[in-house]
């Protein structure tokens, strides 16, 4: 997907009306001199859905002519300072004014399939100064514009502001840069982008989350915002085939519908348990390629393990390339272009839009997270002991799967309450982790050997030595003993309620 690059740099204005300052640029650090380019003229088309989609999320889809950077240019916010993240793609010989797939698939989990169209043009005169060190290196671009913005409907808007960007050198250099043209009378623009400046108020963006939920209704949504958030951010990953991507966006979908689970007093069930099974059904499509993932990691390990001289060519490749239901490549899911997703995202804006809370929501966050917390954790405690109480087997099998489902929802609710009860919640959730993780290896023992079955089965019917499998089999449900066998003192040392 395109070419990316951080790009840090700010953004500066005058008064209304005033000229455009020239700052004194000498003695600057690291700065040994200056290049004043030639003026260039950019035109630049911005793209969005009729609702502004991308701008509320902060977010640029340009297409520009002019200058040495023309072409398709996404911009994307970052978590560092001043920086965003710019993806590249050039305008190709046939280009038809409509942005490339690429781009497309970075902004679909905001654009949800509908259509992207012009939304501001901006002409744009530039006037640019590089500083330089000893080497020539340019440490930084100054770039004076003077801007001309017209919206579909003919209205126009023409502005001046200044742009610094960092290219080879250093934070403090932008510093210094700052305080210059603050003296010659500039000071940092109000707008994030000359997109957002040329919309003006037709820009709202999203509600700011609360800074601490005061009530228990607030603690559930501040929770469940923090997991749209992530599954937006994680969408493009996903589609990019970034590691560990498609497993923090499925834990990022868990977490949301377990949300549903624990705070089921404070939001109405009429609302929470369709979006739920949603929500569980998005899990169970991403949970497909985490779920080969996982498998061919643990049979690779396996195969490590083995006696070297009972591994030949066909046991890797049955194996680590054949194993039943998890095919090779991780591409994204192609249920992530589909209505169904694009309508599960919408449902959870709207949930975050107009919460249906109950009157239990009300409560006080701190008693009511309390009480979540004791609910989550005594169904769990429930959970195990019945699991403990079976012998090995089938029934213990399911018995610890449905354990490992309620301590990760103890973990979850633990992490919604620390914003109201802080260090217990986070040391309760730290300590449910580690019952999950514990659960969890049992559970990916049991279904390696179940992969294992139908895979020996396939080895004999192609006349292979059935041994090796054998041996992983035995190895596996070693494992597996030994998580039921360290279950018991690993349950007593983390059941301590909040």
């Amino acid at each position: 997907m395109g070419h990316r690059v951080g790009e840090t740099e700010r953004k500066y204005e005058t008064a209304a009306g005033a000229e455009v300052p020239r700052p004194v640029l000498v003695g600057l650090p690291d700065v040994a001199g200056t290049r004043t380019l030639d003026p260039v003229e950019l035109d630049a088309v911005y793209y969005d859905t009729a609702g502004l989609a991308l701008a509320a999320h902060r977010i640029t889809l340009r297409r520009r002519t002019g200058g040495d950077d023309a072409g398709w240019h996404l911009k994307l916010p970052s978590s560092e300072a001043d920086t965003r993240i710019e993806v590249h793609a050039p305008l190709g010989p046939d280009d038809d004014h409509q942005p490339p797939d690429d781009l497309r698939a970075e902004t679909a989990a905001l654009t949800r399939g509908r259509p992207l169209h012009p939304v501001v043009r901006l002409r744009t005169t530039r006037r640019r100064v590089l500083l330089l060190d000893r080497r020539d290196r340019t440490l930084a671009e100054i770039a004076h514009d003077t801007v001309t913005a017209e919206t579909p409907d003919g209205a126009t808007t023409t502005w001046s502001e200044t742009e610094v960007e960092l290219y080879d050198g250093g934070p403090d250099l932008l510093d210094a840069v700052e305080e210059r043209l603050a003296a010659a009378g500039l000071h940092r623009s109000a707008s994030p982008s000359k997109l957002a400046r040329a919309l003006g108020g037709v820009l709202t963006p999203p509600p700011a989350a609360p800074d601490l939920p005061a009530t228990a209704g607030r603690t559930a949504t501040a929770y469940i915002r923090e997991q749209l958030t992530a599954i937006l951010a994680l969408d493009p990953a996903v589609r990019r085939d970034e590691e560990d991507a498609v497993h923090r966006m499925r834990v990022a979908t868990r977490r949301a519908r377990s949300a549903f689970k624990s705070f089921r007093k404070e939001l109405d069930r009429a609302t929470t348990d369709p979006l739920g099974d949603e929500l569980k059904w998005l899990a169970a499509v991403l949970g497909t390629a985490r779920d080969r993932e996982v498998l061919t990691e643990r049979l690779a390990r396996r195969l490590d393990e083995l006696d070297p001289a009972l591994v030949d060519g066909r046991l890797r490749h049955r194996l680590l390339h054949r194993a039943p239901e998890h095919g090779n490549g991780t591409a994204a899911p192609p249920e992530l272009d589909g209505a169904r997703y694009f309508a599960v995202l919408d449902a959870l804006e709207a949930l975050l839009a107009a919460p249906p809370y109950t009157p239990a929501a009300d409560a006080p966050a701190a008693e009511a997270a309390e009480t979540t917390l004791r609910h989550d954790h005594a169904r769990l405690r429930r959970r195990i002991e019945a699991a403990i109480a079976l012998p090995p087997g089938h029934d213990r099998d399911v018995a610890l799967h449905e354990a490992r489902k309620d301590a990760k929802r103890a973990r979850y609710s633990s992490e919604a309450a620390q914003p109201v009860l802080g260090r217990p919640a986070a040391a309760h959730a730290s300590r449910m982790k580690g019952v999950q993780q514990l659960l969890g290896e049992h559970q990916d023992s049991v279904m390696c050997r179940a992969a294992l079955t139908e895979l020996r089965a396939g080895a004999v019917r192609a006349g292979e030595d059935p041994a090796p499998y054998d041996a992983v089999d035995r190895r596996e449900r070693e494992i597996a003993a030994e998580v039921e066998a360290d279950l018991p003192r690993a349950w007593h040392e983390a059941d301590r309620p909040v």
